[in-house]
């Protein structure tokens, strides 16, 4: 039996491997032939030269992970697992929706991020709902990117209420493009994750992937598209009702919203918030939730969001 030992240097034990290491024990568990075993700073896998290699694999993962968002979870866990148990041979998981610019995969890592997949998959309109940082625009972006690469849809679609600028744009400095880009900036940087420089333009120029605010969809019949409408939140009743009529045949939608930054002026209804009401019971449509187990950005950011939820529960009572 051969072994390999891991040593984890500068890094926070508990966070790494879990409470009462729940971590290595899920790894452990998912490989019964081999054995994997935490003791202080240092992991030892006893296998067969296959299994070790598999296991190594899975906490270089981890590492990674942990370097980039400062906690593991045990949904991460489980997601690594699973792709190296199903999918190490053909270096293509089933999760991985595209392989991004850099050659890094795009993939849902969390549970409720699989299950936004899998709602867009069975139903054609979707909305996500969830805090800063939960991965629900990149992952909204990275299905629309996968249809199109697969040629399921003709046409990608992405509009943002600009309500900064109050939806009038004539005041800010600049033409057209430049008074909409601050207020679309996070699409572009998910697209430019995703699909080479060279070809985005391509893309852009010839009405392929369409950015835009959401004023410019009165009007549209929007078919064989898929179309994303991020931060809903910011829509007024109307302004969804409008948006949602534009849905043509062949098409899919994902709506996704944040209910705890809406800009909107106080005496004026969320669209969004309007809608979940209005359209809860229509079997055809998906709806997910996702929250701060979510999170995957810095690992300050779950915190955060926790501590803003626990502060919003507190008000209500006392409301």
């Amino acid at each position: 039996m051969l072994e390999k030992v891991i040593t984890l240097d500068n890094i926070s034990l508990v966070e790494f491997l879990g409470v009462q290491n729940q971590n290595v024990k899920e790894i452990a568990s998912a490989f019964p032939d081999s054995q994997v075993i935490s003791r202080g700073n240092e992991i030892r896998i006893k296998g067969n030269a296959q299994q070790i290699i598999k296991i190594n694999d899975i906490f270089n993962s981890l590492l990674a992970h942990y370097e980039k968002y400062g906690k593991v979870t045990h949904e991460n866990v489980v997601s690594y697992i699973y792709e190296e148990q199903h999918n190490h041979a053909n270096h293509h998981s089933d999760d991985v929706l595209v392989f991004g610019t850099r050659g890094f995969k795009i993939s849902p890592k969390t549970a409720n991020q699989k299950s936004l997949v899998k709602a867009v998959e069975s139903k054609d309109l979707v909305f996500a709902i969830g805090p800063a940082g939960t991965g629900k625009t990149y992952i909204s972006v990275a299905l629309a990117v996968k249809a199109l690469k697969n040629k399921e849809i003709k046409k990608i679609i992405i509009t943002r209420p600009a309500v900064e600028a109050g939806e009038n744009l004539g005041f800010l400095p600049g033409d057209l493009k430049e008074k909409i880009d601050p207020y679309l900036r996070p699409i572009y940087d998910a697209l430019n994750d995703m699909i080479p420089s060279e070809k985005l333009r391509y893309y852009r120029e010839n009405g392929i992937i369409e950015i835009a605010p959401l004023a410019y969809m009165r009007g549209r019949t929007l078919n064989n598209a898929f179309i994303l409408l991020d931060e809903a939140q910011n829509t007024t009743p109307m302004q969804i009702k409008m948006f949602l009529t534009r849905m043509g045949p062949d098409s899919k939608v994902i709506i996704t919203g944040d209910r705890s930054q809406i800009d909107l002026p106080r005496n004026q209804k969320s669209g969004l918030i309007d809608a979940l009401k209005v359209l809860k019971n229509i079997a055809g449509i998906g709806f997910v939730e996702l929250d701060e187990r979510d999170v995957v950005r810095h690992k300050l950011v779950k915190d955060i969001v926790k501590a803003y939820n626990q502060f919003q529960q507190d008000e209500d009572r006392k409301g």
